[in-house]
């Protein structure tokens, strides 16, 4: 045998490696668990877990009450969670994202109340699973079956049926049944749920055993995924040895064959993969690896003559760039070339996307084999690229940011790469009676929940991201918040009593009172709704999750203001805002206002303060007493007027007889008021 050809994609996939990944650090941790079945369908690697402390349980009466259990990547139902609860157990679940999103699927569809088909193994735990997420259902392994279960069920002809797929079905059987039941039911919805890992797995394998004159295919006895790529070489390939372990195999019947390929289950581990390739090596004596050798002068001309066809993946080297096509050197008898208009078509300018001596990746769109030129595309490769990171992102539940391109029936489309991504209306984050058009234009970040690549259709939700920040920024606000702290906030909602404040995921309430130094009857006087404005914490509750904040600036309180510029004896200049009976009140700086009692308007008796001052007069007075504990300030202008002449003994007689001064301050020989201020002076 001179070559040994291992698939790229041979292994685990994300959902397997994620689970065992999750046993080993739930048993470095607790020392013990067990688990509902096999965590994986592979013998060796459940073995190890289970000698480092995974007990596996076939029911629920062998769980001990409060043991930690994991839940293995096939899923469960409902039914089992609850069983679980009931028992105590602490549970780590290892789902498999891309099964978790079969159970959302067909939950829905139960809530909707479609009828659920599930294409799949009847009884593989996977499908088990599925089926106990789903209302009114049926499982159809084959198109045979699934032929067979129509002719005998016209009733579901026109029922709403939505069809689902077990992740590690093939494409083939997948969309045979598909169509069997699009041509009878006239209400279907069809959800791709087959596994991209699973997809590109099998791919490679019919690729690789169309190339090789034998294959080894490993992978667990009760692994779908595995016998489904034994299934499929078996189809291309004559030679086929389908093994779970390196003592399975059978070198004899694979000697004196050129090439071998080798590929394996999503459940495989690497170092069993390894063992194979190693025993492969040293029993048929691989002469040369293709890493080792090195090639002949001929072996390297061949190499130049090697036909490319469409479809392929090339790379070369940009050697001349004109006004309409950039020159590829791909090392072979053809030379390539890539269309100008691929690199300026979003406004780019040629000499800044791409430069001579650049390696460029693309895929062969048209041969000429008469010219020996290949038209070439990046694009679509980078299309391609593109798609394998969207796969990527579904399976790992990384967030990722787009633009929101239009608004349509139902949502809004997100531009993420070139790929239109759907984020329907309820997972935009914005409240039901918004206007959707405002997202518009604007980046957003999002996860992905949904992928058909065969439909190109792409879902995803907002709504999520905006949610975990939230709830990410709410603990950190707890964490940090302190008395006198200061926050940025947007006004939320306005009440009678106050304003509420956003300061980052949480909403602090101000106080009426703190919105201004000044009287204030309604927080609308002071702030509206969608304000951005700079508050500062009064006092929290944790346990209640009460914030109260302040809005007015202490160092512009009034009272300190007027304290700071005046002092007793002071002469101010004040403005007259009302008047009293007893006397009128004058602002004395902004939110103090001061009394000049009516004993202090003039040098000489009046009956009303109207008599002099008029509400906007703007007068000197001097301030005669300041009560720093009640922040209350008397005035007199008097006290800075000349005195009047003396009344006429008659005049002084009958005042004293008819007593009409009792209200009037005492004064000093300065003028100042030492008497008390009538109630209703204390009231204002």
């Amino acid at each position: 045998m001179k070559e040994i050809r291992v698939a790229k994609s041979a292994g685990f996939c994300f959902g397997v490696s994620r689970s065992v990944d999750m046993a080993e650090k739930l048993l470095a941790e607790q020392g013990s668990a067990c688990s509902l079945g096999p965590i994986i369908h592979n013998e060796d690697v459940v073995a190890e877990l289970s000698r480092r402390g995974l007990r596996v349980v076939g029911s629920m009466d062998e769980i001990r009450p409060g043991e930690h259990v994991m839940i293995r990547a096939h899923g469960v139902s409902p039914a089992v969670y609850q069983s679980l609860e009931r028992k105590g157990a602490v549970i780590t679940d290892a789902t498999c994202p891309k099964v978790r999103n079969i159970h959302r699927i067909v939950r829905e569809a139960a809530e909707e109340g479609r009828f659920v088909v599930v294409i799949g193994m009847r009884e593989h735990p996977e499908v088990e699973a599925i089926c106990g997420w789903c209302g009114e259902h049926v499982v159809l392994e084959n198109p045979t079956e699934t032929a067979l279960w129509m002719e005998e069920n016209p009733t579901f002809y026109d029922k709403l049926i939505t069809i689902v797929v077990q992740t590690t079905q093939t494409s083939g059987n997948f969309t045979e049944c598909c169509e069997i039941i699009k041509k009878r039911c006239t209400n279907v919805k069809i959800s791709d749920t087959i596994c991209f890992a699973t997809s590109t797995r099998q791919e490679e394998a019919r690729a690789l055993s169309s190339e090789c004159d034998a294959m080894v295919v490993i992978g667990g006895k009760h692994s779908a995924n595995s016998l489904h790529l034994a299934e499929i070489c078996a189809s291309v390939c004559p030679r086929v040895q389908f093994i779970e372990r390196c003592e399975e195999l059978d070198p004899d019947k694979l000697r004196g064959l050129d090439t071998v390929g080798i590929t394996a289950g999503a459940s495989t581990p690497a170092w069993i993969i390894k063992e194979v390739v190693n025993k492969m090596s040293d029993e048929i004596k691989v002469e040369e690896s293709a890493v080792e050798k090195e090639q002949s002068f001929d072996e390297m001309l061949e190499e130049t003559l090697k036909p490319i066809y469409n479809g392929d993946r090339v790379s070369g080297v940009v050697v001349a760039i004109t006004a309409t096509e950039v020159s590829i050197d791909l090392g072979t008898k053809y030379s390539g070339f890539i269309p100008t208009t691929e690199f300026t078509d979003d406004g780019s300018k040629l000499e800044d996307a791409v430069k001579l001596g650049d390696k460029i990746e693309a895929i062969v769109v048209r041969v000429n084999d008469v010219e020996g030129t290949a038209q070439l595309s990046k694009k679509r490769l980078d299309a391609v690229k593109i798609w394998d990171t969207i796969d990527q992102a579904v399976e790992s539940g990384d967030v990722i940011e787009g633009v929101v391109s239009e608004t349509n029936k139902g949502g809004v489309v997100v531009n993420y790469k070139g790929v239109r991504v759907f984020v329907p209306a309820s997972q935009t984050d914005l409240p039901r009676e918004a206007d959707l058009s405002e997202l518009v234009k604007k980046t957003v970040r999002l996860k992905l929940t949904e992928v058909n690549k065969a439909r190109k259709r792409v879902v995803g939700s907002i709504r999520r991201v905006a949610q975990a920040e939230r709830r990410a920024a709410t603990e950190a606000i707890w964490n940090e918040i302190e008395v006198g702290k200061k926050y940025h906030g947007v006004v939320k909602s306005l009440t009678s009593y106050g304003a509420f404040v956003d300061i980052g995921g949480i909403d602090g309430m101000v106080h009426v009172s703190e919105l201004s130094w000044n009287r204030i009857r309604q927080p609308s006087e002071v702030v509206s709704v969608g304000d951005e404005i700079d508050v500062y914490v009064i006092s929290f509750d944790k346990e209640k999750r009460k914030i109260s904040l302040g809005y007015k600036d202490p160092e512009a309180n009034p009272w300190s203001v007027f304290t700071s510029r005046y002092s007793v004896g002071d002469v101010a200049t004040v403005t007259v805002v009302k008047l009293m009976e007893f006397g009128a009140f004058a602002t004395v700086v902004p939110g103090v206002d001061g009394l000049i009692h009516i004993s202090q308007i003039a040098n000489r008796r009046i009956d009303k303060p109207g008599d002099v001052l008029t509400v906007g007069d703007v007068v000197e007075a001097k301030i005669t007493a300041i009560d720093e504990e009640k922040h209350k300030v008397s005035l007199s202008i008097r006290a800075l007027s000349a005195p009047a002449p003396a009344a006429a003994p008659a005049v002084e007689k009958e005042k004293e007889e008819s007593g009409e001064d009792e209200m009037v301050y005492d004064l000093s020989a300065e003028g100042e008021a030492t008497g008390e201020v009538p109630a209703e002076a204390d009231e204002e």
